[in-house]
């Protein structure tokens, strides 16, 4: 295929120019053949053509180049209309040549304009393809790099802030400056509670890389999605006690069956369960689980404290924090959000977030089982 391509494209200049001499030649005796036969008619008469050719072969007369004459017209005319032929193919050369320079340069936002078709133009699309997904690829490497030096600014000065604190403390107790025990143990339940915050954190941090890495692995089996939440309802219920919030379920009365790992989904709404105690304000925690389409869908609304509109599209970011006014207590790895976004992700669902003057609404979506995937597997 290759050796064909080659040849075709060694042979088609030499055929476009054999094509045209042709072309030349015949024009050229037939209009030689024509020009006799009108001169032969009307030689006695005179006129302006008739005054030309006795000019012209007075001219050739004169000069001697008679054969060679016709020669050197019909190699003018050739490469003339050689060019005319390949002038296209010339220019969109010389276009994807020019234009290539400047990608090489750095230009990726550089387009090829070819107007003619076959290979060149094919060429010419291929190569813009080509400069559109390095420009995508760079762009994705510049996020990724900034991505990876946020990461790592974040990353230190959240492990800095618990552990200056830790080594605070123990520094206080190593040097014997406290004046009695109630005191010291203060300070031993302060630098245990900063270490419980570091353990948060770096657990955070492994569960992320793992799974948006994509090395974790999934143990799906099949659930009924009210009676997990109904367990973790009931986890909360001394944290909703604590906090004064009243929870207020509203369930679909039909099963909700999904083929997930329940151990990470438990993760998932236990975030987003806290996140509505730690950011509402209201005296309500709301959480709706009903069927919509093919999906499973879980609402959590917490009231009050809105996320400002601005802030919405990137709360699932690792380490975003929404302003600080909105937290009621310190703590937590900043991560959460991010973990259950890539949670949800993994088990082919859609996670989104609302919130407005009144309320905030995180929105789970996970695809249903299929009924007749659940009728096969009963069968086998």
């Amino acid at each position: 295929m290759k050796n064909k391509k080659a040849f075709y494209y060694a042979i088609l200049p030499i055929a476009y120019f054999i094509f045209s001499l042709i072309l030349v030649s015949v024009v050229f005796g037939v209009l030689k053949i024509v020009l006799d036969i009108y001169y032969r008619y009307n030689s006695q008469y005179g006129g302006t053509v008739v005054d030309a050719i006795k000019f012209f072969m007075l001219f050739r007369a004169q000069t001697g180049l008679d054969r060679n004459l016709n020669y050197l017209i019909i190699a003018i005319c050739t490469f003339v209309t050689y060019f005319l032929f390949m002038r296209k193919t010339f220019v969109s050369l010389a276009k994807i040549v020019e234009a290539t320079n400047q990608m090489a340069a750095g230009d990726l936002d550089k387009v090829i304009d070819i107007d003619c078709k076959g290979d060149i133009k094919i060429l010419g699309d291929n190569i813009n393809i080509i400069s559109r997904l390095l420009k995508d690829v760079t762009v994705q490497e510049r996020k990724a790099q900034q991505t990876k030096a946020d990461l790592i600014t974040n990353v230190s000065h959240d492990l800095r802030t618990p552990l200056t604190s830790i080594k605070g403390y123990l520094g206080l107790i190593n040097e014997d400056k406290y004046r009695d025990e109630v005191q010291l143990r203060y300070y031993v339940d302060i630098a245990y509670q900063k270490s419980k915050e570091l353990e948060v954190l770096i657990n955070d941090l492994f569960e992320l890389t793992k799974v948006q890495n994509n090395s974790i692995t999934l143990d799906k089996i099949e659930i009924d999605l009210v009676e997990l939440l109904n367990q973790i309802i009931f986890q909360f219920g001394y944290q909703f006690q604590s906090e004064k919030i009243k929870e207020r379920s509203f369930f679909s009365e039909d099963k909700l069956i999904i083929c997930a790992d329940p151990n990470k989904l438990v993760r998932v709404f236990q975030n987003l369960i806290n996140n509505g105690i730690k950011y509402g304000t209201g005296e309500f925690l709301d959480i709706y689980a009903y069927k919509k389409g093919s999906y499973a869908v879980v609402d959590v609304v917490s009231y009050g404290n809105p996320i400002p509109s601005v802030e919405l599209p990137y709360i699932f970011d690792k380490f975003y924090r929404v302003e600080k006014s909105r937290n009621k207590n310190d703590g937590g790895s900043g991560l959460g959000l991010a973990i259950t976004k890539s949670i949800v992700t993994l088990h082919g669902g859609i996670i989104n977030a609302q919130s407005d003057g009144e309320k905030t609404i995180f929105k789970v979506m996970l695809p249903l089982l299929d009924k007749k995937i659940k009728n096969e597997n009963k069968n086998s």
